[in-house]
């Protein structure tokens, strides 16, 4: 097909501050991962598809399936839609009681 691209699953992003590798980017209404570092300015790649693991609000429990939200101010992800970005759905469930979730990234 002579308009195919590439696959999608990681795409390029030029950061406006030093970002490390494996940091959240938010990039619009989307989140990817970076990585590798990535330095002010440069290019870099971020992936945007596949499952992550990645910090969540200690007192969400979080259901398989259930949306979650990149909360930018905490660096964590949460059930709580407002104010935050949208990032996926939890591959896995996830208790109140832990502090990571498994992410299915953008989907």
């Amino acid at each position: 097909m002579k308009n195919f691209i590439q696959p999608g699953d990681v795409l390029d992003y030029t950061a406006s501050a030093n970002v490390a590798a494996g940091a959240v980017v938010v990039m619009g209404a989307r989140v990817g991962i970076a990585v590798a570092d990535i330095a002010a300015g440069e290019s870099g790649p971020v992936r945007v598809k596949g499952v992550v693991e990645l910090a969540k609000l200690s007192t969400d429990a979080i259901s398989q399936g259930a949306l979650v939200y990149w909360d930018a101010d905490d660096f964590r992800l949460t059930t709580t839609a407002s104010g935050n970005t949208l990032a996926g759905y939890a591959a896995k469930a996830a208790a109140a009681s832990t502090t990571t979730v498994w992410l299915h990234l953008n989907a």
